[in-house]
């Protein structure tokens, strides 16, 4: 009996593990290169992070349901930083747009570290959906620079949000 219950709670962790999401890995980076990945997921204000939207790799459409006065929609979305040496520094602005707010409220301050020698850091945001539906474009302009060389490599990120 304490067999088959190791067994079975060895096939739902190995099933749990291989639905969950992974850091996406970019496609044509070279090697040393700093670049950010990320995953948008939405759901609700208990779990924000409950459906997956879309992420950098493979690059899929984003759609995100509309905030109504009755059925809030709230966003996670997760950034990783990956650092290429000793330490990448990230400094820059990202505009979440599709988010609720002014306009002011959409753009905020990148400024993170990846420390260790190939290392992911991560940053998630998490808000509440527009109520107007449309097209939204995020935009993630940073400076990594490679502590150990004083290397700078401008990053550019920017994808569409499709709130309907």
């Amino acid at each position: 009996m304490q067999i088959r219950l190791v067994a079975i709670l060895t096939l739902v962790a190995l099933i749990g593990s291989a639905c969950a999401k992974r850091v996406p890995e970019p496609t044509g980076v070279a090697p040393g290169t700093p670049y950010i990945s990320w995953v948008l997921m939405y759901g609700d204000g208990d779990t924000p992070d409950r459906e997956f939207s879309c992420q950098s790799q493979p690059r899929n459409e984003c759609v995100l349901p509309v905030s109504k006065p009755d059925a809030l929609v709230h966003s996670d979305i997760h950034f990783y930083y990956h650092g290429v040496g000793g330490e990448t520094k990230y400094d820059g602005t990202k505009n979440l747009n599709y988010l609720q707010g002014s306009p002011d409220s959409h753009m905020s301050t990148v400024s993170i570290t990846a420390t260790k020698n190939e290392s992911i850091t991560n940053e998630s945001v998490i808000g509440i959906v527009t109520s107007t539906p449309g097209t939204y474009t995020v935009l993630v302009a940073v400076t990594a620079t490679v502590r150990a060389t004083g290397t700078k490599h401008p990053i550019q990120e920017s994808f569409q949000v499709v709130v309907q």
